[in-house]
């Protein structure tokens, strides 16, 4: 979070809100209220009470009698002997401090706000009255620490602003986001379900989404082709001990399925494409002048998510990665890190996201490679956002076990912040898998592998995509380009002409004969985001043209075919938003 007195206000309203929790539940078991990106929560067990938003309504009048008291955050800073025995009936806290114990702490810091006694390193504002509007949002089920083997909390959120403006500016984004929520817009849509037969977080892509799909992955294919890419596919399991030499069993293994037995031999479903793409680059020895290979593919992986945090197409156990993994010379990699970023910039402007932040992360406690390594991949990336002119900020331990990276974050039409690229240096891998190129000397030398997403996982960018342009995708993407609007039946055979006359310019149209009236077919076709309604009557025949509506209610008028064909192949072609 950038602003840090806006996080201290919204860290300090958790704790206000723990507060009140405490006031009118005095058996409460706290968790743990971080404040996070546009507001905080706070985790309580309420043993067989059942707290539901209708509560929310009587806690913040509680939280509001605590703020006008003017009440001060005290901070302590206590041996360990002594938080265990304030937090003796606080099993969530005891368990916090016992860890803090066992990594050598000898003190802990306390935060005490009135009764309630928080294990907290703060910082807290100076007293309550310095919180501003505040306002609580949901209730949601949380596991302790995220395990599905914990106990499930009860997570109450809310936001904090320092003026009441503000605060209704974020309130009226969070009501419009609901509406534009991708789980809501899928039932209107008809774009993807989730079927509890088949699984959770493995997304069935309907018809209409899958159309969007495939315009992005034809232009993501054809644009990789124009910067060099080359295309690839691998399978979709592997045995056990490639992912025992990568490192990834070692670091990931959670997120990894369990293995399953062939010929004796232990497969794992794979949860990465990186080390199909070494042994690509493996096949066949490798010269200096072919440098730098950069291969691409569009690989699905599969990884586990707890049930509890699995959401609609934004947090899935089956994805498909833009997936691509450049092999170059060392003296190759900081511009190989700087085309990574401008053809990201490329990517992103066609979609409309125009507003974006860098985060450098570095390396992390679990990890591999000498400090020396990590040093000269994390000087590249420095060298390489410098280049692109792209402001970052450090994020310190963020990197992957490999190695550093710049992960790119974008904001949506409703100012929501998203990560979306990852773009990360590995000189590990190589040297792991013994990956080497004859240079200009004859000798054999190591090559640098970089490891880079643009989208991330289709499904996740869809989902974000989706609520971006509020499913109104623009002409290019939509699944329905145009739809024919007869103003009888006497008129639907003059429609079908139209419709025909489109899709011989493989133009995505449709036509709209049911018998309702034509005002009710237009409110149909405004609810499904069509970009263009063409209507046709007895004017239209008698004039050979139709009538055309743009998405929105904005009406064109009369027009001739082959000119509205002209216009909406320049909006295609130039991937118009309509």
């Amino acid at each position: 979070m950038a602003n840090k007195n806006l996080e201290k206000m919204r860290h300090s309203c958790s704790h206000v809100l723990a507060a009140a929790i405490l006031k009118l539940h005095p058996q409460v078991k706290f968790g743990i209220g971080p404040a996070i990106e546009n507001g905080f929560y706070y985790d309580f067990d309420f043993g067989k009470k059942k707290i539901t938003e209708k509560d929310l309504e009587r806690i913040s009048a509680e939280m509001e009698k605590i703020i006008k008291t003017k009440m001060p955050f005290k901070k302590e800073d206590v041996p360990i002997k002594k938080a265990k025995e304030i937090f003796k009936n606080q099993p969530y806290k005891l368990e916090l401090t016992k860890d803090l114990a066992s990594e050598g702490k000898k003190k802990v810091t306390i935060y005490q706000t009135g009764e309630f006694i928080d294990l907290c390193e703060g910082p807290h504002v100076v007293n309550t009255s310095k919180i501003g509007p505040f306002k609580l949002l949901s209730i949601a089920g949380a596991y302790w620490r995220g395990s599905e083997v914990n106990p499930m909390l009860t997570r109450i959120y809310g936001t904090c602003f320092p003026t009441q403006k503000e605060l209704d500016i974020h309130l009226k984004k969070v009501e419009e986001a609901k509406e534009r929520d991708h789980r809501k817009l899928t039932r209107q849509l008809d774009l993807f379900s989730i079927s509890n037969e088949i699984g959770a977080g493995l997304p069935l892509w309907h018809p209409n989404l899958a159309i969007v799909r495939s315009e992005i992955e034809a232009f993501w294919k054809e644009l990789h082709r124009k910067h060099g890419y080359q295309y690839i596919y691998t399978p979709h399991i592997g045995k056990k001990s490639l992912w025992e030499k990568s490192g990834h069993w070692q670091f990931y293994r959670e997120l990894m399925y369990s293995p399953m037995e062939i010929d004796g031999v232990d497969y794992l479903i794979k949860p990465m494409n990186c080390p199909f793409h070494v042994y690509v680059y493996k096949s066949q020895f490798r010269s200096y002048r072919e440098l730098p290979i950069r291969y691409c593919e569009l690989g699905t992986v599969y990884r586990y998510e707890p049930s509890g945090v699995l959401h609609g197409l934004t947090r899935v156990r089956g994805f498909t990665q833009d997936d691509s993994h450049i092999f170059c010379q060392p003296g190759q990699l900081e511009d190989e890190l700087v085309g990574v970023l401008n053809l990201t910039k490329e990517i992103y402007d066609v979609f409309g996201f125009k507003d974006f932040h860098s985060y450098l992360s570095t390396r992390p406690k679990k990890s591999m490679g000498s400090n020396a390594i990590w040093e000269k991949s994390t000087k590249a990336l420095k060298g390489a956002l410098k280049k692109t002119k792209l402001p970052y900020d450090i994020d310190s331990g963020a990197g992957v076990f490999y190695g550093p990276k710049i992960d790119l974050k974008v904001k949506d039409s409703l100012g929501r912040e998203w990560q979306l690229l990852t773009n990360q240096v590995d000189f590990n891998f190589p040297a792991k898998f013994k990956l080497t190129y004859i240079g200009k000397d004859g000798k054999h030398h190591q090559p640098v592998m970089v490891h880079r997403a643009i989208l991330g996982s289709f499904e996740r960018f869809m989902g974000i995509l989706i609520e971006h342009y509020g499913g109104a995708f623009p002409v290019w993407l939509s699944p329905v380009q145009a739809v024919v609007i007869p103003i009888t039946d006497k008129h639907n055979q003059y429609g079908q002409k139209i419709v025909d006359q489109l899709k011989e310019e493989n133009i995505r149209v449709r036509l709209d004969n049911r018998s309702e009236t034509t005002s009710a077919k237009i409110r149909d076709a405004e609810l499904q985001k069509i970009p263009y309604i063409l209507v046709v009557g007895d004017k239209e025949i008698k004039a050979k043209n139709i009538n055309v509506r743009v998405r929105g209610e904005k009406v064109l008028g009369p027009m001739v075919v082959s000119k509205f064909i002209n216009l909406i192949k320049k909006d295609i072609a130039k991937k118009r938003q309509v």
